[in-house]
């Protein structure tokens, strides 16, 4: 497990979402504020605000990408297709080892949307969740798309 991966896994556990949790674990080498940055990733748990939609891991991953190597000017069609390659790469890479980047599929739900209130943070909920390994991967995954591992 490299340092970033044992990073966002340990700030899942602290009780961070899992959006928050890969954004953190990595904000810092990239001069990227701390408070920011969990506030810009807070929305993005439980696949966006628990909808069960692209698993939270996958945001951060791609956030965290977006602001090391993304576009921004919309005249820019090459950097657009540069970042777009990207994604798609590294969520194809996610999806080979998880099956989905889709939150409910990840998690074994059928349904699509839930209550906004979070579950409670125990031993138990940490032991029934793919989620810190999911975190720990995406984590990995962005570490290694900017050079930091």
């Amino acid at each position: 497990m490299s340092v970033y991966g044992a990073r966002a896994k340990a700030l899942f556990e602290r009780g961070y979402n899992c959006s928050q949790s890969v954004v953190l674990a990595v904000c810092e080498p990239l001069g990227l504020d701390m408070e920011t940055m969990a506030r810009l990733a807070s929305s993005f748990g439980g696949g966006m605000g628990r909808l069960r939609e692209v698993c939270g891991a996958v945001s951060g991953m791609l956030m965290i990408v977006g602001l090391a190597k993304g576009y921004s000017s919309p005249d820019d069609r090459e950097g657009k297709i540069q970042q777009y390659a990207r994604v798609q790469e590294l969520a194809a890479a996610f999806q080979k080892d998880h099956g989905s980047i889709i939150c409910r599929d990840l998690l074994g739900l059928s349904v699509h949307s839930e209550a906004p209130i979070p579950e409670e943070r125990t031993p138990e909920y940490y032991q029934s969740r793919p989620c810190g390994e999911l975190i720990r991967h995406a984590a990995e995954l962005t570490a290694r798309e900017l050079g930091l591992s």
